[in-house]
């Protein structure tokens, strides 16, 4: 019999269980495509995980890919929980990026002081970015997801423009000249293109972590997500809240620009974020909105991004199955929420007996 439960089952557990749950069976659909096509589904798989986790040049490609996933999903979480449905993130990231090329080619700062100036600016930049839909919801009551949908383009613009024009290198592509050597952030894993960016990701997920589940602030941001009506009338400023959570989730998305930046593209592109904006909100869905399930939500969702490739070249599949594999886990996942929320109960006694 299957019965709903009075109040939703959050246990680490459960929650581990039915992501575990959803990942298999996601597999198991996508052998199937494998087969049909002539690869050994076995084969496939253990050229998913092995270059990326087993591998110690596929883990830093992992990481690389997992810190603007990381830092993005970070901005969901503090966005989405207070209520303020933000999906301007890829304007956030790729003005953040922006704001970070035009200082590293303008100044020459010594890095102890560059470093800190262009966290600070990249921040500012995706703040105020995001901070003009939180003061249209939070001020006129506008609508936060197609007015940050919308921003998206133009800050792709913002950038195309920039690229094509004021700062693009003479006779190249549509993109900056290379950035100084000494404005990249170092590398961390000796032999890998893993950076400091992912020191970075950490210590947001943990300031994060600390301002929703620690700080008066937090808990602020919490329930006027949760009730609004409850928080203005327990002397909650709402409309001051939706303005602060847009402003730090802005500023988180556009350090996830800075760190691919600095740490890996080291020049200002046209495209530079191939879509990162929206597959970290995913990263924050899988993670349940949890700061600190983020991290490893985002390494594993990296590393799956990158053997991927790994899969492709082995088991000679097409690129479209790997897409295919990775949408299954993302719905399965999400869908696999409903078993929080229904329990499996033997019958009464009376309900087996058959009836003659």
């Amino acid at each position: 019999m299957i019965q709903r439960r009075l109040t939703p089952n959050n246990s680490p557990a459960i929650l581990t269980a039915t992501t575990l749950m959803a990942i298999a069976a996601a597999m198991a659909i996508a052998a199937l495509l494998f087969a049909d096509n002539g690869a050994n589904p076995l084969t496939a798989y253990i050229a998913l995980f092995h270059e990326p986790f087993a591998t110690f040049r596929g883990f830093g490609y992992a990481l690389v890919r997992a810190t603007p996933l990381t830092l993005i999903a970070l901005g969901t979480i503090v966005a989405w929980r207070s209520g303020f449905t933000y999906l301007g993130f890829e304007g956030c990231f790729v003005l953040g990026a922006a704001s970070t090329a035009w200082l590293a080619l303008n100044t020459h700062l010594p890095q102890a002081i560059f470093f800190p100036a262009a966290l600070a600016l990249a921040f500012l930049t995706g703040a105020l970015w995001a901070g003009i839909t939180g003061l249209l919801r939070a001020r006129f009551g506008g609508n936060e997801v197609l007015i940050s949908l919308m921003s998206n383009y133009i800050a792709i613009l913002i950038v195309k423009y920039l690229v094509s024009g004021p700062l693009r290198a003479p006779g190249s592509l549509p993109e900056t000249d290379q950035l100084p050597h000494p404005t990249w952030l170092p590398f961390v894993l000796p032999g890998t293109r893993a950076h400091a960016g992912i020191l970075i990701a950490i210590c947001a997920a943990a300031l994060v972590w600390l301002l929703l589940k620690k700080l008066p602030l937090g808990f602020e941001l919490v329930v006027t997500g949760l009730n609004p009506a409850a928080a203005r009338y327990a002397g909650i400023n709402v409309r001051s809240r939706i303005l602060i959570s847009a402003l730090l989730s802005g500023g988180l998305g556009a350090l996830a620009g800075l760190t691919e930046l600095l740490g890996a593209q080291h020049r200002l592109m046209d495209g530079i974020s191939g879509g990162v904006g929206f597959t970290g909100v995913i990263v924050a869905l899988l993670a349940r909105l949890n700061p600190l399930a983020v991290l490893p939500t985002a390494l594993l969702y990296g590393g799956m991004t990158v053997g991927a490739d790994a899969m492709q070249r082995r088991a000679n599949i097409p690129g479209s199955i790997t897409f295919i594999l990775q949408s299954l886990i993302v719905l399965l996942i999400l869908a696999s929420s409903l078993l929080r929320h229904y329990e499996f109960k033997p019958l009464p006694a009376q309900s087996r007996t058959p009836r003659l």
